[in-house]
């Protein structure tokens, strides 16, 4: 049954009950006793349906017969249809704020999907900047190494560090060029064997011409980290005994405990005279 047919069902019941005299919004019964509500079901709503078509073809048969018959609306009917139209007014409402909130949902969605689109776009184009930028960085490294190398084969005299160094040992007897030789060793050849000892070397040619300032950073440099070459116990010795020269004679007593930490145990008895004299030199404590 459609709202529109149960509105004139309502109207015509009105109607009907006005006609035989009931009353429709009577509430008791003839001993003043209140009424069960009525449960509408089915089998009630199609009762009320075939009371709404006999009424109807009674209402036709009076007016056919120069009886009209006229129907005063009821008033709780008036408000029931006041309240239909506003539920319907407010599902419309309903129903066309559902459809921009839809539309907003679908730009919204196409946005997203165009921002996903331009994020991995995006994406792809940094990883080929970040790709091109390693490249760069690794052909400069390589090109930094390249022009390292060309240099120090540029500046060296033989090529190669062993040669270098056994070329300015060669120079021993000539002690201005052999510590020009064994400055070029340890400035061409960083951080290899070879530059540690041709430092040592370069502090004994400078020991030797009474330069022990020099001679102690020459030293220092060939004993970096404390290697563990055979030479090392003994340099180790010949920097304290520099540095209480220099009067420098706590950093002497910190060289001989170096030393006996890392020296001593391998040492020859020459070498452990050695440093017990320089502890008495450097007035180091027992």
């Amino acid at each position: 049954m459609t709202l529109k047919h149960a509105n004139l069902t309502l109207v015509i019941a009105a109607v009907g009950l006005t006609l035989f005299g009931g009353d429709a919004r009577a509430q008791t019964n003839p001993q003043g006793q209140p009424l069960q509500l009525i449960q509408w079901d089915s089998r009630r709503l199609e009762q009320l349906d075939r009371n709404v078509r006999r009424l109807e073809r009674a209402l036709t048969q009076r007016n056919a017969q120069g009886q009209p018959v006229i129907v005063e609306p009821d008033p709780e009917v008036v408000t029931l249809q006041g309240r239909v139209d506003i539920i319907d007014r407010r599902l419309r409402d309903l129903e066309t704020t559902a459809q921009r909130v839809n539309g907003d949902v679908e730009r919204l969605t196409f946005a997203l999907d165009e921002a996903e689109r331009e994020n991995a776009t995006l994406r792809t184009r940094l990883t080929r900047i970040e790709a091109r930028l390693q490249a760069l960085d690794e052909a400069a490294a390589a090109q930094a190494r390249a022009a390292e190398a060309a240099a120090q084969e540029e500046a060296s005299p033989t090529g190669d560090a062993v040669s270098d160094l056994a070329a300015a040992r060669a120079l021993s007897a000539d002690p201005a060029r052999g510590a020009e030789a064994l400055a070029d060793v340890v400035a061409n050849w960083p951080n290899t064997p070879q530059a540690r000892e041709a430092s040592w070397r370069l502090g004994d040619l400078r020991r030797a011409a009474r330069d022990q300032a020099g001679a102690v950073q020459a030293y220092a440099t060939a004993l970096a980290g404390w290697p563990t070459e055979t030479w090392a116990g003994e340099v180790t010795l010949k920097l304290a005994r520099g540095l209480a020269a220099t009067n420098r004679k706590p950093q002497a007593c910190a060289a001989l405990g170096e030393f006996d930490r890392r020296y001593a145990p391998r040492a020859t008895p020459a070498l452990k005279a050695i440093a017990v004299q320089v502890r008495g030199e450097a007035d180091c404590p027992a």
